[in-house]
């Protein structure tokens, strides 16, 4: 993806982002739903996009908790992120002990396993203490490898982004290339495989945030409604969504590849 070779510099230098950067506080938060899809046949939604925009819902929480570090510490300079800038989030967070780089190359942690935002305070004031990395536990496992439909994953902690079905369904801007029909495996936005077969995911529990509830409409739609969605219903059901990002056009081109047949325009 040619828009991670800009601001490199950035993600390698801190100071760049918060003049005068000291220290990056990490922090993992968790998505995990106590509830899916229920029509198994339907196209499928990466569980992250499940509720509202995390953008916003984590930036908030953000700017709270720089606020009360300044009433306990003193003022400071500050600046926070989640996915929202030139950072590398798995190695600052890989670094501070939160979790190590699993073969599918994300953040896997022990106790929670993988699916949590990443999210960064970067101060200019030195912490007391530090955190070190901790070890990787992936050990001979292969399972997320073993998984990837697209082969996308051909190596450990090596992705062919161009391949990912996360990267096809949502960052492609053109036409997904018919050598992927059929690999889909359903998933109209994003892609859950590799953190789903992820032995370490047998931990995670469900979030406690009341703004990544999914309304209840987008876990009940079947299969058809899915096909036959209209763009007023993709805006009311997406409307505080990440799923905006990816447009109705290209949310109905993805599920259209993945049913050619049932596509209203190949039945003229």
């Amino acid at each position: 993806m040619s828009y991670l070779e800009r601001n490199f510099d950035k993600r390698l230098d801190p100071n760049l982002l918060v003049p005068g950067a000291k220290t990056i506080i990490s922090l993992i938060y968790n998505y995990y739903p106590s509830e899916t899809q229920r029509d198994t046949e339907a196209p499928k939604l990466a569980k992250y996009a499940y509720g509202g925009d995390y953008h916003s819902v984590i930036r908030t929480k953000l700017m709270h908790l720089v606020q009360e570090l300044k009433r306990e510490y003193g003022d400071f300079q500050a600046r926070v992120f989640t996915d929202s800038a030139p950072i590398m989030e798995r190695t600052w967070a890989q670094k501070g002990g939160l979790g190590w780089i699993g073969k599918n190359t994300l953040l896997i942690n022990k106790q929670m396993g993988s699916f949590f935002f990443l999210a960064e305070i970067i101060i200019d004031i030195e912490a007391d203490k530090y955190d070190m990395p901790v070890t990787d536990h992936c050990g001979t496992c292969t399972a997320c490898l073993d998984a990837c439909p697209t082969n996308a994953l051909f190596a450990p902690q090596q992705m062919d982004a161009s391949k990912c079905i996360s990267y096809l369904t949502i960052e492609l801007k053109d036409q997904i290339p018919a050598s992927f029909q059929g690999k889909m495996d359903n998933w109209m936005f994003g892609c859950d495989i590799c953190q789903d077969v992820c032995p370490w995911n047998r931990h995670a529990k469900p979030h406690q945030e009341p703004a990544f509830a999914p309304p209840q409409e987008l876990l009940t739609m079947g299969k058809r409604e899915w096909i036959e969605i209209r763009e007023e219903s993709f805006e009311k059901l997406f409307k505080n969504s990440a799923v905006k990002r990816t447009t109705f056009q290209r949310l109905q081109r993805n599920i259209r590849f993945l049913y050619p047949a049932e596509d209203p325009k190949n039945s003229q």
